[in-house]
């Protein structure tokens, strides 16, 4: 049976622990197989969320979670990102390398962009078949929206190209072209450039620093050959002509075809087992919750959760029954199948409130305000909706 399908039956049977104490479970069997600590750090690469890429609110996540870690010598970090700031990356790699004497990265999903230059700082690389790295790049704000520094000027490029070789652009071009400003070009540029200077400087300092000797002729490595060393394989990843595209998938058997050596987990089977675990518990988690960025070691862990679609309330006419609007009925839509449930939030302790609803099919918020779709298994979120009636008729909601 594949790993998602047994998942997924313990979750329909209900017999085995939640997906949340699941994963804890399977970082600690990671730190026993492997002898080092796991920090877990995943984004749901999936989902249209703008907090999604690596912003420095992560690097404060990471400050947090590791902040009481006393006696923690060596760090392996399991990531999945789509990239994201660059200065994030370099506040989240200096504080790790301070903190710890070694720091290796591992992933079985994707780790692009800033998530790349993030794992180039490794003493070691460890990756499974399913993990792919990208291209070296920088993403930048452009107007409303994040664009590859490497895309942006490279277009801009060849509109510069074009006119000096027509004396014009089309209208629409043009167009574009006028919008942009020195600044943003400049910045963009400066953005490859910081990309490219952090990974050849973290190769050598840290991938590099106990290669001592060539792997053929055994002759002494100086710094010199170190730097060379590095600045190739940092050519070969910022080369976006080889890789066609800014989310390119690149493998281990690429990586080890411009020089860089990796781990490559499946020769260990029983860390390939666990890694695939945490890697397939962290999907479902995603998939059925809003939870879209996970932070987590063996002890505790901190999710960051979109708030679902708002759902649609309203403040009953008062009846004299009830003593007036004391409560709020509530339509809320599943967000993955759009099953609509009837439920309502109680604003006083009066007993027929709950009488009353009931008869009309309501269902209350649960305690915990969450509610697990009965058609999709989708966990259904309600906080946010629950302070939003709070503000809105200034009184608490009862449990």
């Amino acid at each position: 049976m594949s790993l998602m399908l047994e998942y997924i039956e313990k979750q329909r049977k209900g017999g085995g622990p939640g997906l949340e104490a699941e994963l804890l479970d399977l970082i600690g069997k990671y730190n026993k197989e492997r002898g080092r600590y796991l920090f877990v750090y995943a984004a749901a690469l999936g989902k249209r969320i703008p907090e999604i890429p690596l912003d420095q609110s992560d690097y404060y996540m990471f400050h947090d979670l590791l902040a009481g870690k006393q006696g923690v010598r060596d760090v392996d970090v399991y990531i999945e990102t789509p990239g994201g700031s660059g200065e994030a990356a370099e506040e989240i790699v200096k504080l790790l390398h301070n903190k710890f004497e070694s720091v290796s990265f591992l992933t079985s999903g994707e780790a692009k962009s800033a998530g790349t230059i993030m794992i180039l700082s490794g003493d070691d690389i460890l990756m499974t078949e399913t993990g792919s790295l990208g291209p070296i790049d920088a993403q930048i704000q452009v107007g409303r929206s994040v664009q590859s520094a490497y895309d942006y000027t490279e277009w801009v490029d060849s509109k510069r190209d074009e006119a000096a070789k027509t004396g014009k652009l089309n209208p629409f071009d043009a167009t574009m072209v006028a919008q942009i400003t020195p600044g943003e070009l400049g910045g963009a540029f400066n953005s490859l450039k910081y990309a490219e200077d952090l990974v050849v400087e973290w190769l050598v300092k840290y991938k590099f620093k106990k290669w001592t000797h060539t792997e053929t002729r055994k002759i002494p490595v100086t710094e010199e050959m170190k730097t060379k060393r590095a600045e190739e394989i940092c050519g070969e990843l910022i080369n976006h002509s080889k890789w066609r595209s800014h989310g390119r998938s690149i493998k281990i058997r690429d990586l080890d075809n411009i020089g860089l050596k990796v781990k490559r987990i499946e020769d260990n089977p029983n860390l390939a087992d666990i890694v695939f675990r945490i890697q397939t518990v962290i999907r479902l988690l995603f998939e059925s919750t809003t939870i879209f960025k996970v932070f987590a070691t063996a002890e505790e862990k901190l999710f960051k959760q979109a708030a679902p679609r708002q759902a649609s309330f309203q403040i009953p006419i008062p009846q004299k029954m009830l003593g007036g609007a004391d409560v709020v009925e509530i339509q809320q839509e599943c967000p993955k199948c759009k099953k609509v449930y009837h439920l309502y939030a109680k604003l006083s302790p009066n007993l027929i409130i709950d009488q009353e609803m009931k008869k009309k099919g309501l269902l209350p918020i649960p305690k915990d305000a969450k509610i697990n779709c009965d058609s999709c298994g989708f966990e259904i979120d309600l906080q946010g909706l629950k302070n939003q009636i709070e503000i809105d008729v200034r009184k608490k909601v009862i449990d």
